[in-house]
């Protein structure tokens, strides 16, 4: 079961949803700003809430319950044997990890916007949707740097609350495909939360009929936030 939670909540009005064109969507939004600290996010994610630059938000659609809020406990999951070749294929790497933005983080960001999702609504990118997607004033994220050599291949926006840790979001060098950096990425956020105790790493919605948005059901065992119960998810024999 998810914590009880009383909460006070605007409701958007119904708008083009962005992850299945051909439905409407509703967005709870918080209005209570005393969560917002690590320990009343944790509680947040746990009652399926995500944030976006300082707001916090659920989906809320009326005739709709396609996204579905996905964790994966770090100490039970088990990668796949896809997973573990590319963190076999990225060993080379190095990975940082920051608290400072640092101007080439954008113009990365730049980048792999204009090279990967130049058909979607963050296109064209700016550094004020930048900063206003991934910034936030009450809880500054951490920023996992992947690295070969000097020259730097992707970033991972991750939030680190007391006892799990939230996937915010992942961009990478377009050029540099084929290492599956987006998959790296998890892999090292799963490792980051299982070695400092953390127990869960949240990884947003799952939405099973959008492409971008259905690959997190590959991370197994995971939990779905169905209702207000979390229902396991089991791994796939191979």
């Amino acid at each position: 079961m998810t914590e009880e939670v009383i909460l006070r909540v605007g409701l958007t009005p119904q708008h083009t949803c962005s992850y299945l064109g051909d439905r409407q969507e509703q967005l709870l939004v918080l209005m209570d700003h005393s969560l917002l600290t690590p320990n009343g996010y944790e509680r947040l994610l746990s009652a399926g809430f995500r944030r976006s630059g300082n707001d916090i938000y659920r989906p809320h659609c009326p005739t709709c319950s396609a996204c579905q809020s996905l964790r994966i406990h770090s100490q039970e999951f088990v990668p796949s044997k896809r997973q573990k070749r590319i963190r076999q294929q990225n060993r080379d790497l190095e990975v940082v990890l920051s608290y400072q933005d640092k101007p080439e983080y954008y113009e990365l960001y730049e980048r792999y916007i204009r090279g990967r999702h130049a058909d979607g609504t963050m296109y064209p990118p700016s550094r004020s949707q930048y900063q206003g997607f991934l910034h936030c004033h009450w809880m500054p994220p951490l920023y996992m740097e992947f690295r070969s050599g000097s020259k730097l291949l992707a970033v991972a926006v991750t939030d680190l609350m007391p006892h799990s840790l939230s996937a915010m979001y992942t961009f990478f060098d377009p050029e540099e495909a084929g290492r599956s950096l987006g998959v790296f990425a998890i892999l090292s956020q799963l490792e980051l939360a299982a070695r400092t105790g953390r127990s869960w790493v949240y990884l947003g919605y799952l939405v099973e009929h959008c492409q971008k948005m259905n690959y997190k059901s590959q991370y197994r065992p995971h939990e779905l936030l169905i209702g207000k119960e979390w229902k396991k998810v089991p791994s796939i024999p191979e």
